[in-house]
């Protein structure tokens, strides 16, 4: 048994940090971010890692900065044999880096998509299959040496609402696996190197001059989670929550035809309109005009 700590703060660091709980290698103390600004309201929200660790009974830490010194000795304290970072969002630098083992989930086929945005990276590029590594964390943006590996076929309708709970099983097994069995971790290559940048509102926009095949895996890699949306005429924004690929490789503006709404070769199926609620693209045409 392994005494821990875990870093983390997404939804799908929960999804770890739940599965770690549950075993031998029960975290001691849990990391997160601080409670943020959130929604319309501005409400103050907590990290879904914070949720899952009260929810789990585990002592829980919401530092400003991980690497300061409060930080570190509330890490310390716990005397972990490993800590544990998932999609923790804050880069860990010394003394940390030094002075414990720390192990990393990262959600891609290393050396392949580094960085803050794997997963849809990976399903915005076309890759056929992704998976998780299990790395020694060192001061390069992911590019420490790799305990474990698995792959995780990426299928052509696949969101990343059906993939990421795949790979937080993986990434889970794998996890459990690199503690019971300390395999012996192996330097990446220095070929195939990509980088996973963290995904911005231009990245989130689909563009009418692209195949309707590009703007499908947009939609489908940023939902449920960030949302893809496209540009009214007036400059404003629709969310685009579900669309459906009828010519892959058509481009084109944005166009009513009857009650289906198209952009070039793929109809969306599902809209949000700025500051209102789902709904199917049908209803949203009704009475008005593109």
């Amino acid at each position: 048994m392994a005494r821990t700590v875990f870093l983390g703060t997404s939804d799908f660091a929960a999804a770890v940090l739940a599965r770690l709980a549950g075993g031998p290698h029960r975290p001691q103390l849990v990391v997160t971010r601080p409670d943020r600004a959130a929604g319309r309201g501005r409400r103050l929200s907590a990290p879904p890692v914070a949720d899952a660790a009260r929810a789990l009974g585990l002592e829980l830490a919401q530092p400003e900065k991980v690497n300061e010194q409060d930080a570190y000795a509330q890490i310390a304290a716990a005397r972990p044999d490993a800590v544990i970072v998932c999609a923790f969002g804050a880069l860990i630098r010394e003394p940390l880096l030094s002075d414990f083992e720390i192990l990393n989930v990262h959600p891609s086929l290393l050396p392949r998509w580094r960085g803050a945005a794997p997963v849809e990276r990976a399903m915005m590029a076309g890759d056929t299959q992704t998976g998780v590594c299990i790395i020694r964390l060192t001061a390069g943006l992911d590019s420490g040496p790799v305990f474990l590996q698995a792959t995780e076929p990426l299928a052509p309708d696949d969101t990343y609402g059906t993939l990421a709970p795949r790979l937080q099983q993986l990434g889970s097994d794998l996890l459990l696996r690199t503690l019971d069995e300390r395999p012996q971790p192996v330097e990446q290559p220095e070929d195939g190197v990509t980088y996973a940048d963290k995904i911005t509102a231009a990245d989130r926009t689909l563009d009418p001059g692209v195949p309707a095949a590009v703007n499908d895996r947009v939609v489908r890699a940023l939902y449920p989670h960030i949302g893809a949306r496209v540009e009214l005429p007036d400059g404003t924004f629709l969310g685009v929550l579900r669309a459906a690929l009828r010519s892959p490789g058509e481009a084109g503006e944005l166009r009513a035809d009857g009650e289906h709404l198209l952009l070039g070769g793929l109809e969306l199926l599902e809209i949000q309109p700025a500051g209102g609620r789902a709904m199917a693209a049908a209803a949203y045409l009704r009475g008005r005009s593109l």
